[in-house]
C-alpha cells in the first residue's frame, strides 16, 4: 500500500487549538484517491461542532476536486468513532432550542454533503461506530469493517433519537431493522451489519481492512471516473421512485448523454479496439 502524504484540511474559521485543527486530515492515499481521516484517537474520534464543520469543509473541498476519483473515509486509532463528544453534548444541554436546532442543522448538512459527494466513497470501520458514526457509514457507498467492529444506535439510552442520520440509516438497514435497533440501542457486530446492508465487506483485522480497501480501489480504478459519478447520480434519481414515463425518459437521456461524452466515447473505443481505456492504471493493462 502506498504511504499516504498527509496534509491538514484547508478549513475556514477553525479553532485556534492546533490539536483541533488536526482533528480532520486530508491524505493523498494514491493518485486519484483522497482520504479524509478522523484524527482524534485519544477521544475515540468522537465529533463535536468544530469537527463537524471541518468535515463539511473537507468534503465540500474534495467534491470540487477534479483530480479525486475516489474518497476513503477512515479514522486513526482503535475506533472509527464513538459518536458525539461528551463535552459537546454537555454544552448542547445548556443551549436554547434555537441553538440546538442550529447545531442539528450542521450535522444534517454533514450527512447530506457526504451522502451526495459525486465520487465513490469507501468507509473503513474498526472498533466502535456508535450514534452519529453509524450515519457516517450509511452515507458511504461501500463500507468495509473488521470482524471486531461494533455498531450501536445508542441515542435512546441518552433520552435522544437518531434524527438527522435516520434517512440514511433507514435506507441502509431497512425499516424493519431500524424499528428494532433505533428503539433497543442494542450493539450489533460487523456480520450483522453486513446482513442488514450497512456493511459490504467484513475484514478479519485492521491489516486485512487495508488490504480489502486496496483491492476495492484497484477495482474502481478500472472504471471511468465520470461514469462512476454518473452511476451514483443515477441511483439517487431512480431510488424509491415510481416506474413512471418521466423516470424512463430520464434514464434514456442519461445514457445517451454519457455515450456521446468524451469518457463514454473513449470507453467504447477501447472496448472495440481491445485495449485498456485511458483512465486504467498502467499496472492493470
Amino acid at each position: 500500500m502506498t504511504e499516504p502524504n498527509s496534509v491538514p484540511t484547508s478549513v475556514p474559521n477553525r479553532a485556534p487549538d492546533s490539536a483541533q485543527n488536526l482533528a480532520v486530515v486530508i491524505n493523498t492515499r494514491s493518485p486519484g484517491v483522497t482520504e479524509v481521516v478522523l484524527n482524534r484517537p485519544e477521544k475515540r474520534n468522537a465529533f463535536d461542532d468544530v469537527i463537524i464543520g471541518q468535515l463539511i469543509a473537507a468534503f465540500e473541498q474534495i467534491g470540487q476536486d477534479s483530480s479525486t476519483n475516489v474518497v476513503v473515509l477512515r479514522s486513526e486509532g482503535k475506533h472509527f468513532s464513538a459518536g458525539a463528544d461528551l463535552g459537546w453534548m454537555r454544552r448542547m444541554a445548556d443551549n436554547s432550542q434555537q441553538e440546538n436546532l442550529n447545531d442539528s442543522r450542521q450535522l444534517a448538512r454533514l450527512m447530506s454533503v457526504l451522502n451526495s459527494l459525486p465520487q465513490p466513497v469507501i468507509g473503513l470501520v474498526q472498533g466502535a461506530a456508535f450514534g452519529g458514526a453509524v450515519g457516517l457509514a450509511a452515507c458511504c457507498d461501500i463500507v468495509i469493517a473488521t470482524e471486531q467492529s461494533k455498531f450501536c444506535l445508542s441515542e435512546v439510552k441518552l433520552g435522544l433519537i437518531p434524527a438527522v442520520i435516520s434517512p440514511y440509516v433507514v435506507r441502509a438497514i431497512g425499516e424493519r431493522q431500524a424499528r428494532r435497533y433505533f428503539l433497543s440501542a442494542e450493539v450489533f457486530d460487523a456480520d450483522q451489519a453486513c446482513e442488514f446492508g450497512l456493511v459490504h465487506i467484513v475484514a478479519t483485522d485492521n491489516d486485512d481492512l487495508q488490504t480489502r480497501c486496496d483491492q476495492m480501489l484497484q477495482q474502481l480504478a478500472g472504471n471511468g471516473p465520470q461514469a462512476m459519478g454518473a452511476a451514483k447520480a443515477l441511483i439517487f434519481a431512480v431510488s424509491q421512485q415510481p416506474l413512471s414515463a418521466d423516470v424512463i425518459e430520464d434514464t434514456a437521456r442519461r445514457i445517451a448523454d454519457i455515450r456521446v461524452g468524451q469518457e463514454g466515447q473513449e470507453g467504447l473505443a477501447a472496448f472495440l479496439e481491445k485495449r485498456a481505456a485511458s483512465w486504467v492504471p498502467e499496472d492493470q493493462h
